[in-house]
């Protein structure tokens, strides 16, 4: 089968398409991304035609759109595109707005016209908002976002099950927790922390610090996908992706400094700095996973430790990163670092 891929170069998609090529025979994958700030074609370096077909496009386009469709006839659309980063969304929502709902809506409006097997719509915890500890967010929960970029995917979610419903497009969507991994622009927390770590710099943190965020290796991530993907018959509407690892973001940051001294340099310099908290800043993100359960069983997940280590190493390994880059007036003291999604 043939499956296209929307914002493929980025640090969620490149992963799926590697874990496809690897995994899977038979499928085509076809690499629709505009290559935005965190979207890198590096990220795929080794991969050619037949097998993988890269075009660069956006998906709020339909003209475009249309021509994938028509040229590649894929049989399956995973939806990946996005603007992800909450801080961007708080200091100017256009962005956001523009991609992740205008995106979806010629995404699924590209789908009415040239009918395909299944989209899978990649989403988020956010868009429940704030969990009260002890509780767990199941697909049926409302949604109450407080993030511009939470909004966003909320809406996109509810549009995906409106066309689901009334065009009978067949949608779903997962809603995955914090994803982390190799790869990753270094905005997010994990990686952020990780390149300040390996540069000196001091490592500025939200608040207390005491957020309660689960954490997902990319590579569990993408395996849910594709199984939710592939997955025989009629499904549900949505999955959960949990991570199954909740932590207080003080204690993840405790973590790497020690996952950066014991695997790569132990005299690094860790000095921890507290920057005013977020507008609007959830507390605690947790969600039930049993619904994937029914579907993609119960696989043994990549333990945060190893994880750790694994995006602690890859980082090491490259040249020195740049710093989230300066858009619109965005700097250190308007919340630009610090506690990500």
């Amino acid at each position: 089968m043939t499956i296209l891929v929307t914002g493929g170069a980025g640090f969620i998609g490149s992963e799926f398409i590697r874990q496809v090529c690897a995994t899977t025979v038979g499928h085509t994958l076809i690499n629709l991304d505009a290559l935005t700030y965190a979207g890198n074609v590096s990220n795929l370096a080794g991969l050619t035609a037949p097998r993988y077909t890269f075009v660069h496009g956006d998906v709020c386009d339909a003209a475009t759109l249309d021509r994938v469709f028509t040229t590649y006839t894929p049989d399956l659309v995973v939806h990946f595109a996005a603007e992800s980063h909450v801080d961007r969304s708080i200091l100017d929502a256009r962005d956001a707005m523009q991609t992740n709902i205008l995106g979806t809506v010629a995404l699924l409006e590209a789908v009415r016209r040239h009918p395909v097997r299944r989209l899978v719509a990649v989403s988020t915890d956010e868009v429940y908002g704030d969990i009260p500890i002890g509780l767990f967010s199941v697909e049926t929960d409302p949604l109450h976002p407080s993030s511009p970029y939470a909004a966003s995917k909320a809406a996109a979610d509810l549009l995906c099950l409106a066309y689901r419903r009334t065009y009978g497009v067949p949608v779903v969507i997962t809603r995955g927790a914090n994803t982390y991994g190799p790869h990753q622009y270094p905005e997010k927390l994990i990686p952020l922390m990780i390149t300040r770590l390996l540069a000196g710099q001091p490592l500025p943190v939200y608040g207390d610090g005491t957020q309660v965020r689960d954490w997902l290796h990319v590579a569990d991530h993408c395996r849910a996908i594709l199984g939710v993907l592939l997955a025989p018959g009629d499904i549900d509407d949505i999955y959960n992706i949990p991570g199954h690892t909740q932590l207080p973001n003080n204690d993840l940051i405790q973590q790497l400094i020690t996952t950066v001294r014991t695997h790569v340099d132990p005299d690094v310099r860790a000095t921890i700095t507290r920057v005013t908290d977020r507008p609007g800043h959830d507390y605690r993100y947790a969600m039930s996973g049993r619904r994937l359960q029914r579907i993609c069983g119960t696989p043994v997940p990549v333990p945060l430790t190893e994880g750790l280590i694994e995006t602690v190493l890859w980082y090491a390994r490259q040249p020195p990163r740049m710093e989230t880059p300066q858009r619109r007036g965005m700097s250190e003291q308007d919340g630009d670092y610090g506690v990500p999604v």
